[in-house]
Order: C-alpha cells, then structure tokens, then sequence
C-alpha cells in the first residue's frame, strides 16, 4: 500500500506582499465567497528548493532550472579554446537535448530542470569536443536520464515535452496557500527623498509610488507520496528520507521572498499537523469555507482544522495510521518530533 505524509499547517504572516499577481499586487482567491490572500504553489516550492535548508542537506542531490544551459556550454567551449563558430553550434546540439530553441539561439524556450548527474554529462561532454576539437556524435547526446537523482526532480516532478520519455511524476503535491480569514488589500502610498536636494528650488520627493500589502493566517496543504519518492531516487531510502526532512523544515521556516525588504514579514509556522497512512489523501481546507472571525483568528482556525480532522475520522473512519503536531500557540511539541515523526 502506498504510504503518504500529510501536512496541514497554519501560518500567520503580518502585512506583506509575499506573492505578487502582474499588476504587483498580492495573489487573491475567492473562497466561501469571500476574498482570500493566496500564495501560489509555484512560489512556495521554489522558495523551499532554493532554501538554505535543501542546500546544506541536499546541495549535491539538488537540480538547476533554467533556459541558459546552451550559454553555459558556449562559454566553456570558447574558455577551453574552442573557435566562436563552433562553440555556437555545438551549444545549441548539446542544449537541444533539454528542450526546443529560440530561433538562431542556443537558448531553451522553457525552463529545464536538469539534473547534477545531468549537468555532469554534459561538462565531460564540453571537455572530450574542446580536447579533440570535433562535434559531438550522436550517441554522445544521450545526456538525459530517467529517473535522474535530483531531490527537487524527484519531488517536484519534471516535465520535458520534446523527450516526455524523461518526464518525471512529481512525488509531492502542493496546495496554493490561502487565507482563512478575509482580507481587503491595502495600498501603502511612499515617497522616497532626495539626500542631496537642499529644497531651495523643488521640495518635492525624489520618487513617490505605492504599493498592495495584506496580512492574515495561511493554510497550507502539502501531500507526499513517500513510495513513489523512493522510486523516483532510484530506490535510495536515506535519501528520501533527508529529502522529506528537509522538505518538511524548509515548510515550515521559509516564506517567498517578495517585498521582505519593505516588510520583513519572515515567519515560522503557528501549527503544524503530520499524518501517516495509506488511506486516500484529503486536506483540511474545507474546515476554512467560512471565514475565520474574531478576536482569536489562530486559536480560532486550531480549533475548526483539529475539528474537521474529527469528524472526517467520525464519517469516514481512521484518516491516518499516526499522527504528530506542534502548537508553538501553546507551546507543545516540536518541529524536530514532527521530522523524526515522517522520517520513520
């Protein structure tokens, strides 16, 4: 049977802009009919792949994402010697690999996420062409591998639509974080001063702009499919385990990093609810339906995420086998219990 993790978690974050929408205003949703801050799971897997948490425990087992492998090759080509012309198109044969071109470019037309073993290929690729001054052979383009062992791959999945062959199924779903509360986005209007303007001739700022914030208390939903995890890094259970540690600590420390400079609105997870089992997924957000009110909106959303995780068990039977939490509200348990908790 397979064996997922379950993670609900309860977030305050003061007025911030932690995911911007193209007008640079934060990211809404409407639900239960009222209007909801939402950040985008885009955003957050992001900021969590790219934490200080996944670097210093899986920095060797990490992807790149990018357009600019092709650039990359062109310019080791061109430091190891290789002449301009042939750099560009051996570049472009090398990145083509990854994904279709931009016209007369060796640049991708998508992001690529290219693993570490990936990466690896291609610069002892780029090294034997410069050595003995050819193009590469067609065999020698074989630079893509299945099931490549990348944590943030074997999480996130992969997508490659010129080679679905090397596509890989994400072992972790991620929900948009919202809100459960209402919220109205405010605009916070700014001018910035000149330091050297003595106001003898103009007194006015030296920029004047604004700017949409809001606050409020994010629930955020994250399933891991553990098995199919494992799959995904071939196998190597320890790995995964560190993957899941660090996936698990990095949701709960870090925020996108939009507007922290105007806002410092840094925050740790409030509540964090783990649970194992086999039994199908469901997340908790419709205990959110109706917004949360009142004096004590986390006390308040506590309750109704703890309540509707009863009465699912109630009409459904056990939800999960195990389960762990931490309340940093009232101070029990802990992020480490919950680590060793999925990690078993």
């Amino acid at each position: 049977m397979t064996q997922f993790i379950q993670l609900h978690m309860l977030t305050a974050y003061p007025p911030s802009n932690l995911n911007r929408d193209d007008l640079g205003r934060p990211k809404t949703a409407i639900v239960g009919g009222t209007e909801r801050l939402r950040i985008s799971s885009q955003s957050l897997k992001r900021a969590w792949r790219t934490s200080e948490h996944f670097e210093s425990a899986l920095a060797d087992f990490r992807g790149t994402r990018t357009k600019r492998l092709g650039e990359q090759v062109f310019e080791g080509l061109i430091e190891k010697g290789v002449s301009e012309s042939k750099a560009k198109k051996w570049a472009a044969e090398i990145a083509g690999v990854f994904g279709k071109l931009k016209k007369d470019s060796f640049e991708i037309e998508q992001l690529a996420h290219v693993s570490p073993e990936e990466r690896q290929a291609v610069e002892n690729l780029v090294d034997t062409l410069a050595n003995e001054d050819r193009a590469p052979e067609k065999e020698e383009l074989n630079l893509l591998r299945k099931n490549p062992k990348a944590v943030d791959i074997a999480l996130f999945g992969r997508m490659l639509a010129s080679s679905p062959a090397y596509n890989v199924e994400a072992a972790t779903q991620v929900a948009h974080a919202i809100t459960v509360n209402q919220v109205k986005i405010e605009d916070d209007f700014f001018t910035a001063v000149d330091d050297l303007n003595t106001h003898e001739e103009d007194a006015g700022a030296g920029h004047m702009g604004d700017a949409g914030f809001s606050s409020g208390i994010f629930y955020q939903y994250i399933c891991i499919d553990r098995d199919r995890l494992v799959e995904n890094l071939q196998g190597d259970e320890e790995l995964a385990q560190q993957a899941i540690a660090a996936l698990v600590e990095a949701a709960a420390k870090v925020a996108p990093t939009g507007k922290q400079n105007s806002f410092a609105s840094r925050a740790y997870t409030s509540y964090l609810l783990a649970e194992k089992g086999s039994q199908q997924p469901r997340s908790l957000s419709v205990a959110f339906l109706q917004a949360v009110r009142g004096g004590d909106l986390l006390g308040t959303a506590i309750q109704r995420l703890e309540q509707q995780r009863d009465n699912f068990d109630k009409v459904y039977g056990d939800c999960a086998d195990q389960r762990c939490s931490l309340n940093a509200q009232t101070g029990e348990g802990s992020l480490q219990d919950i680590i060793d908790f999925v990690k078993a």
